[in-house]
């Protein structure tokens, strides 16, 4: 008996989220240097990371439906090569508005093309370690914050900006694009069920129980989810633009600064790899709720350091409960409305996501223009991780689903 073929398209959902995230977050190694070659202002510079943001997140309503209906493989290819071209076009840039156009759309439009389709074909794959297989697929996200922003600094003390961007974009179409074949949509296509086990002789390969995007938009769950995870949203990526610069700001030494996007990747790692394990038996719908809770505890730290340790323990407890969320939050859409439409389903999900993005890190950025400051952006994202805490606590007190006839149920509810 070999390996469950699920267990391959989680190891290319892993490479395809480390290489697009990984590339994505090594911006704030690269915003001294741009604020720097283009004149900018940290706000307007920061704009880059949001336009980005906002697509690879909006990208979703588009790309998951295509995914449903053509499969995930082809568009995880499509967006690992598209994240090449956007770096490369990237170090070419001239202006800030090339770069908004290079980056923005070549990395936003790369992400967001293969982020979702990824995820949602992971869901299908598991039904009994749907968290834990889910949270090693979104792991890559937190071993690309971890490796890619060290080894964007190194490329740009070694070979300038522009230089180090034409070599992510080599590492993003070789690992990213090879990685991507492994992708499969479904586990019906190979005569499978979820984990392996044997096909539900009832079950149609075209057509996996669930709901449809109609019936799981319309419903109050889905509601709650969308308003926690756009409240959430305002400050989930002000860290892995700001804290480089905030870094810098406060005496930490340039290498050591970038360091704490490592450590941010470091207790993402840990958090989606564990916490999505030990949610699958403790429950996801309460597991959730903690994570936001905790970010913005760990919010409450950054808030108070300006020394490198500080800023570390943050970065570190940061990156666990953020990890947990990402991880989860996939899991637990499968969960509540089954396998049918999941990635159309997280598409329209993740536009919640993009506004938030597009607006947080850059809006953090104009603040500090205008304060000097970082303190009012951190304590509007503490305020919102309570906000969303708040909101998906009360859902993981309703009713189920809202159709009965669509309810999933995993074994994992509480």
């Amino acid at each position: 008996m070999g390996i469950f073929r699920g267990w391959f398209v989680v190891a290319g959902a892993f490479t395809v989220t480390l290489v697009g995230f990984g590339s994505a977050y090594t911006f704030s190694a690269f915003l001294e240097s741009l604020q720097r070659d283009f004149g900018a202002s940290r706000g307007s510079a920061s704009l880059v990371f949001s336009i980005a943001g906002f697509l690879y997140f909006g990208l979703g309503v588009i790309s998951g439906p295509l995914a449903d209906r053509w499969g995930s493989r082809q568009l995880a290819v499509a967006g690992m090569l598209l994240v090449g071209l956007g770096l490369a076009a990237a170090g070419q840039a001239r202006t800030l508005t090339q770069l908004y156009l290079a980056y923005g759309l070549g990395v936003g439009l790369g992400v967001g093309a293969s982020y979702v389709p990824v995820l949602g074909a992971v869901q299908r794959w598991f039904r009994r370690r749907r968290g834990f297989a889910s949270g090693l697929a979104v792991s890559g996200i937190g071993v690309g914050t971890l490796l890619m922003p060290p080894l964007a600094a190194f490329l740009i003390e070694a070979l300038g900006w522009r230089h180090a961007y034409l070599a992510l974009a080599g590492v993003a179409v070789v690992a990213g694009v090879g990685m991507a074949l492994l992708i499969e949509n479904d586990p019906q296509d190979r005569g499978l069920g979820p984990d392996g086990d044997p096909r539900d002789a009832q079950a149609s390969p075209a057509m996996p129980p669930g709901a449809t995007v109609g019936e799981a938009t319309r419903s109050r769950r889905f509601a709650g989810l969308y308003a926690a995870c756009l409240i959430s949203s305002f400050g989930l990526f002000v860290p892995f633009v700001h804290l480089v610069p905030y870094a810098l700001d406060h005496g930490v030494p340039p290498g050591s600064a970038v360091l704490l996007l490592g450590s941010i990747g470091v207790g993402s790692t840990a958090g989606r790899f564990f916490l999505g394990g030990l949610a699958d038996r403790l429950g996801r719908q309460l597991a959730l709720p903690l994570m936001s809770a905790g970010m913005a505890l760990s919010l409450v730290v950054w808030a108070s350091s300006g020394g490198f340790w500080g800023l570390a323990v943050f970065a570190f407890a940061y990156g666990v409960f953020y990890g947990g969320f990402v991880a989860l939050l996939p899991a637990l859409v499968m969960d509540y409305f089954g396998g049918r439409s999941i990635s159309a389903i997280l598409g329209v999900l993740y536009t919640s996501v993009a506004v938030g993005t597009l607006i947080g890190p850059s809006t953090a950025g104009f603040a500090f223009d205008v304060s000097r400051s970082y303190m009012l952006p951190i304590l509007a994202s503490i305020g919102a991780n309570l906000i969303a805490a708040g909101i998906l606590l009360s859902i993981s007190k309703a009713r189920k689903g809202a159709r009965p006839t669509t309810a999933v149920h995993s074994g994992n509810e509480p």
